[in-house]
């Protein structure tokens, strides 16, 4: 089959050759070279025509079909979705709109988020892909997940004779599925019909924040944190409060306020589990403000030792806790799903504005194929392997840290996760010259600025490791060694 896309533009722009595909297809998709309709490759051809292995292929159009840029017809083949592409118009001079408050928090945000960048270490002129360390990143790689596996189930329920039945809350089977992971994994009692599935873990957040939160209300949030939680906030006309981070987590405090945000069981940067005696403060501090609290437990799927503590949602007796859980960090690069557990005072209106802004759950098939998934235990079986294989890298990470840079890093190695933060030992001035000598070495890191709510902070780094070798992982802590070295020299 004749099929052409400027492959050699976006091979040279992205790192994974299955995201230069899916990037070239989608931008051919969407400015109409590649017409509704039109029947695309199998992965097969695709592969050969442009030297890539048959399983990248494979991500590239999974990563199409969950963003419905394609439909797969079992039998038949892969075709173009039908996609509305906007007529391209003369250019006029646009009258002033007038928006909402709502309207103008949101743009603000996003200016304010523009302005400031993600703050790397890659800010760079000239480019070698291949040279680069990039710990800026932290992906599942696409080899790690098993898409033959997943396919097999995946295109099995869309088979279904009931897949016309939808629920504004998600799949029923998946929330079925879900509860009884949570049950196994975290010793959460939970009614499927308290599940509300989501977009993403921050489209949870947000919806959830606009039910809560009233303007000028104020709500509390971890500092460091989530940035998605302050960014919740400020749309909404709410005002943060900074609850300060130590050694072990959230410090609690009598806030005036009648939300909270907070990642007990590791937080959101520095890894930290939060002790019983302070999740039961939470708890306390929630019954005397009639306040509640919403727990995120990002990034802990992955545990590599310790126990882990009871979350809140355990704790909690009077149905004051939200638990937020997501699949963004065990499946496939562009699979976004999220979900909440809700207390049954909430579900109502959390349902209502749910079926508002998605009547039709988007990712119904990969919904119902994830629930299958897990009810086989083939989700269980691929995060176990997970955790064997990071577990692993994190133990190669740490030591490679550990003996070239210790004079200047200080890590905060959590019992759980996939990123490890660490404080710089030095000064200002010469973490600013050390960012700039890593820049030349092209070894990239994540700035924890981003992370950091005011400005008195001292300077930390953010690591992403699953996604490297562990002879790269070696590779970069010798070319931050050799930065730092000279620097030291100058």
């Amino acid at each position: 089959m004749e099929f052409t896309i400027p492959w050699e533009h976006y091979v040279a722009k992205y790192r994974y050759k299955y995201s230069a595909l899916y990037h070239a297809i989608r931008e051919g998709i969407l400015t109409g070279t590649l017409q509704s309709g039109r029947r695309l490759p199998a992965t097969r051809e695709l592969a050969r025509q442009y030297g890539i292995s048959r399983g990248s292929a494979a991500t590239a159009y999974d990563m199409l079909l969950a963003d419905g840029y394609i439909i797969t017809e079992i039998g038949r083949g892969t075709y173009v979705a039908v996609v509305r592409i906007e007529e391209k118009q003369a250019v006029h001079p646009s009258s002033e709109v007038s928006l909402s408050t709502w309207g103008k928090r949101v743009l603000e945000q996003q200016r304010r988020e523009e302005a400031g960048g993600l703050l790397t270490s890659s800010e760079t002129g000239e480019i070698h892909i291949e040279d680069q360390i990039r710990f800026d990143k932290g992906e599942m790689p696409a080899d790690d997940f098993p898409f033959a596996e997943w396919r097999k189930v995946a295109f099995s329920k869309m088979e279904d004779e009931d897949s016309a039945v939808t629920d504004p809350a998600g799949d029923v089977l998946l929330r079925a599925a879900i509860a009884g992971h949570l049950g196994l994994s975290r010793g959460i009692a939970v009614d499927p019909d308290l599940i509300v599935l989501f977009s993403g873990s921050m489209q949870g957040i947000a919806l959830l924040t606009q039910i809560l939160l009233n303007e000028s209300e104020k709500a509390v949030i971890e500092n460091p944190g989530y940035p998605g939680f302050l960014q919740a906030i400020r749309v909404n006309g709410g005002v943060p409060i900074f609850a300060s981070v130590d050694e072990a987590g959230i410090i609690p405090e009598d806030w005036d306020a009648s939300l909270l945000y907070v990642t007990p069981s590791r937080h959101f940067p520095t890894g930290a589990v939060l002790p019983l005696s302070r999740r039961q403060e939470l708890l306390a501090w929630a019954h005397k403000r009639n306040a509640i609290i919403i727990e995120d437990s990002y990034d802990s799927d992955f545990r590599f030792r310790g126990r882990p503590i009871e979350p809140l949602k355990v704790l909690d007796s009077e149905d004051r806790v939200i638990y937020m859980g997501s699949f963004s960090k065990t499946m496939y690069p562009g699979f976004r799903l999220g979900y909440a557990v809700l207390p049954r005072g909430l579900l109502q209106a959390a349902r209502a504005v749910k079926s508002f802004y998605d009547p039709f759950p988007p990712g119904l098939n990969e919904q119902r194929g994830l629930g299958e998934w897990m009810r086989r235990g083939g989700y269980a079986k691929h995060v176990r392997k997970l955790t064997r294989l990071y577990g692993s890298k994190l133990h190669v990470f740490v030591e490679a840290m550990e003996t070239y840079t210790d004079d200047f890093f200080e890590l905060h190695v959590g019992d759980a996760g996939i990123r490890v933060y660490a404080i710089w030992k030095q000064n200002r001035e010469k973490y600013v010259q050390f960012m700039d000598k890593c820049k030349q070495n092209e070894v990239y890191f994540t700035d924890s600025a981003i992370y950091q709510m005011t400005e008195d902070h001292k300077p930390a780094v953010y690591f992403g490791y699953v996604h490297l070798t562990d002879e790269r992982i070696r590779e970069g802590a010798r070319r931050m060694a050799a930065a730092w070295e000279e620097i030291r020299n100058r």
